[in-house]
């Protein structure tokens, strides 16, 4: 096990089914190279595979990704501190997911710039879980109406020379970019982002209908955390969550808790967009830890029995899981398993360009995948073919930042 964890070696896995693409495949064999890459998925034969790995009764998916969320375990990606980074990284492996993109909130430039280089150098010196896939910048491009848990009074206008210096802070690993599409400069943003290949999400937005669709049109990508910190959809004014839900080219974000959305609303995001429904968790330092007074960004927030809100009584982020996420939609929206997981693996991976290498376990794709039992609880994690989290052995992720 020690010596899997270190170095990626050829192995073969035998499980009671496998997820090929978006069909099953039952008593199966995945084979992965030298460098992490699947090459072969197979149904098992006894003659052929001689030299394999049975994982028993288990369901091999791929792994989740989480393409925005704060923090974990008590750690902010605020605190730009790898060992909170870390930690997150091997909560996240011990639920089923292999990638993530830390996200950071509306703060003061020095601590925006903090967080950006730190996920960097996290992300170059490895985590010892899920990986970084780079870094998502949450403001502090948006407007007030819908500020959310964002302190207004670092809110400031786009300019290209700044958007430059936090590409350079993050030394080209900034991968997401959400502003508010009414700010001026908003359009010549949104071009310039996309030429520099980062994706821009439209959140915490009072704008309307033609607008955010204009935006749209100009490259950006979809919505943050869909229905929440924006304009809503009416019958004469469709507003931002309208404009997300008709455009073919916009992905919407889902935090799926129960909380932040009701089920129906979301049922009717899924009949509109379909693929593009997005899950994430918008999580926070709460999740994973007991009720409790914790940090977000420039806040503090209260988390009880699972809900966490500011002083005045708003939704500030979530504690929700991705693989609780999934779990949610597959009973609220009455969908097979593997539908509802794919929301939350291969969709992110096509919203972020990664679709193929990562989403989906296919031939040519990275062996970053997990063994789930029968009661959805994670067996194994490995990410690139290193096994990084093994449910009989439950080494550092009980690490807290406090």
């Amino acid at each position: 096990m020690e010596s899997e964890r270190k170095s990626v070696t050829q192995f073969s896995y035998r499980a009671e089914r496998i997820l090929h693409g978006d069909t099953w495949l039952n008593d199966a064999v995945i084979q992965i190279d030298e460098q992490g890459i699947i090459n072969t998925i197979e149904p098992f034969d006894a003659k052929q595979h001689i030299n394999v790995m049975d994982l028993g009764d288990v369901s091999l998916l791929p792994g989740l990704i989480d393409s925005h969320v704060h923090g974990a375990r008590g750690c902010d990606v605020m605190d730009a501190k790898h060992e909170s980074l870390d930690t997150m990284s091997r909560y996240f492996a011990s639920l089923g997911v292999t990638a993530f993109v830390p996200t950071t909130l509306t703060a003061p430039v020095a601590k925006i710039r903090a967080a950006l280089q730190q996920i960097t150098k996290s992300k170059q010196i490895g985590v010892g879980g899920a990986e970084i896939l780079g870094a998502y910048l949450e403001g502090p491009y948006f407007t007030e109406k819908h500020k959310g848990a964002q302190p207004t009074e670092w809110f400031r206008d786009l300019s290209i020379e700044e958007i430059d210096n936090w590409i350079s802070y993050s030394d080209n690993h900034l991968i997401t970019f959400a502003l508010a599409p009414e700010k001026s400069g908003a359009l010549e943003a949104i071009r310039y982002l996309k030429k520099q290949g980062i994706k821009v999400m439209l959140g915490h937005s009072d704008a309307s209908y033609d607008i955010v669709k204009q935006a749209l049109d100009a490259g950006a990508s979809g919505l943050v955390h869909c229905y929440n910190g924006m304009r809503g959809l009416h019958h004469r004014d469709p507003g931002v969550v309208g404009a997300g839900f008709v455009h073919p080219n916009s992905y919407v974000e889902m935090i799926a808790d129960g909380h932040h959305v009701h089920p129906a609303a979301i049922d009717i995001a899924h009949r509109c967009c379909g693929n593009r429904m997005t899950l994430i968790t918008d999580a926070m330092s709460a999740t994973g830890m007991p009720n409790g007074d914790y940090t977000l960004g420039e806040y503090t927030v209260h988390m009880k029995d699972g809900v966490v809100t500011t002083d005045s009584g708003g939704l500030a982020g979530s504690a929700l899981t991705l693989s609780r996420a999934v779990q949610n939609i597959a009973q609220w929206l009455q969908l097979p398993l593997e539908q509802a997981w794919l929301m939350a693996s291969l969709t992110p991976a096509q919203s972020l360009g990664l679709q193929h290498q990562l989403g989906s376990l296919e031939v040519g794709k990275r062996a970053s995948m997990v063994a789930v039992q029968s009661d959805f609880s994670i067996a194994k994690t490995w990410v690139n073919g290193r096994l990084v989290f093994e449910a009989d052995s439950v080494p550092s992720q009980e690490a807290l930042c406090i």
